[in-house]
């Protein structure tokens, strides 16, 4: 008979391949797991790279950024008092920017439907461009491509003070004026143009009488928008349609004298 010792006793055999056995299993675990890190780590490069492309694929898609678009529920800021019962205005239509910029446009129109006039108040918000030039959309505003040259046509006087007066450059007489006036407090622009008159100081007196009679409906949460037209209307005249040298002091200088200095 064996002893008990000699029963309970393991052989060196036996540990060894026990030990060989846990070491396998480690390092199928051991593998595993970096194949599996591994795999992550892949996924990630290629989410980031990923990633890293839509910068490119937006700036080749600027159609997709959101800008301004037509505000239906809005209700209009602004009007025109009237000369007379029959006057109104043809389209008023307001535009709004995610950014928080927001459009107020007036349009006039013959009876043929051809453009009269346009007013336009743009109360600024963080898409506004301060290195974009003063006059850069006023082209298109009149209907014009927006690579034609503008040059000053003299500088009117209205209840909002000065304001600047431009023509498609080397016009002697262009059919239409535009007009352009800018706020920094409140960050307010008044811009348009104007056909009506059949002289040059007929379509001065009709953009001055157009301006001095813009008044405000709403300021909504803007103070300093209706302290400016409390002002404006203090210096508020009487409209000169036909653009007489009698009672017409808004001329502050000629359209051959129309260089302008400091801000508009």
């Amino acid at each position: 008979m064996q002893s008990p010792e000699a029963r309970t006793a393991v052989s060196p055999t036996q540990i060894h391949l026990t030990l060989a056995a846990f070491a396998d299993e480690v390092v199928g675990t051991v593998a595993r797991l970096f194949a599996y890190v591994g795999a992550l780590l892949l996924f990630a490069i290629l989410g980031l790279a990923a990633l890293g492309q839509l910068p490119a694929l937006r700036d080749d898609e600027p159609a997709s950024r959101p800008g301004w678009s037509i505000a239906d529920r809005s209700h209009p800021a602004f009007a025109l008092s009237r000369l007379d019962s029959s006057e109104k205005t043809a389209s008023y239509a307001i535009l709004r920017h995610p950014e928080g910029g927001r459009k107020d446009v007036m349009r006039w129109a013959s009876e043929a439907e051809k453009p009269l006039a346009q007013l336009e108040i743009y109360r600024k918000g963080g898409e506004f461009d301060v290195a974009r030039p003063a006059a850069a959309d006023l082209a298109v505003q009149m209907g014009l491509a927006a690579d034609t040259p503008l040059e000053q046509a003299g500088l009117i006087d209205t209840k909002f003070g000065p304001v600047a007066l431009f023509r498609p450059t080397g016009t002697a007489k262009a059919a239409c004026l535009g007009y352009l006036k800018r706020s920094e407090e409140p960050a307010l622009q008044i811009s348009g143009f104007s056909c009506q008159g059949d002289t040059l100081p007929a379509q001065r007196a009709a953009i001055a009488c157009t301006l001095n009679r813009l008044t405000l409906l709403t300021s909504g949460n803007e103070p300093k928008l209706a302290e400016l037209f409390a002002r404006a209307e203090l210096r508020r005249r009487g409209c000169d349609t036909q653009g007489s040298s009698q009672g017409s002091p808004d001329w502050l200088l000629g359209a051959a004298n129309a260089q302008l200095r400091g801000a508009l």
